[in-house]
């Protein structure tokens, strides 16, 4: 009798993980906050990566340090590159809408100026599918028939 119930525990969680691993998978609905189950949106700092627009990606210069920032209660915050900005933000699901961006008004050398107004432009204003896995988040959504996105990843800590 020993033998077989060893036989079978083995058995059961074969079939149980591929359950628990589809389940795990769904989006969660309703301002949750997060884009999939343990992966939250919101209260994270995120570093802008990439921005691609017009079917081209333009990576953050190197002197650059754009991040963002989505709080639960409805505010969003950040860097473009150069100037800080500060929107209202609505998570819903999966999606996430930014209102008109407020910024600071300074001036950079022409990269971080020319990067923080293809970021602010994509951003601003937008509505945005978003995914997350366990170091990124992807902001896409289409415009005028053309695919805008953000790609960004956990900050680190500083």
């Amino acid at each position: 009798m020993k033998r077989h119930k060893q036989h079978i525990a083995p058995a059961v969680v074969a079939l149980l993980v591929p359950l628990v691993t589809a389940c795990a998978g769904q989006a969660v609905g309703g301002g949750s906050g997060s884009a999939v189950p343990g992966q939250p949106v919101t209260g994270v700092d995120w570093t802008v990566d990439s921005v691609t627009t017009g079917g081209t990606t333009h990576r953050a210069p190197p002197a650059a340090h754009p991040r963002l920032r989505i709080d639960a209660d409805g505010r969003a915050s950040g860097d473009l590159g150069c100037n800080r900005f500060s929107a209202t933000a609505a998570v819903d699901g999966d999606r996430v809408r930014f209102g008109e961006l407020r910024t600071t008004k300074m001036a950079c050398d022409e990269a971080r100026m020319a990067f923080e107004r293809i970021l602010g432009g994509v951003l601003g204003g937008g509505t945005f599918t978003a995914r997350t896995d366990h170091s990124g988040l992807t902001l896409s959504t289409g415009h005028d028939g053309h695919a805008e996105r953000v790609d960004l990843s956990r900050a680190g800590p500083g």
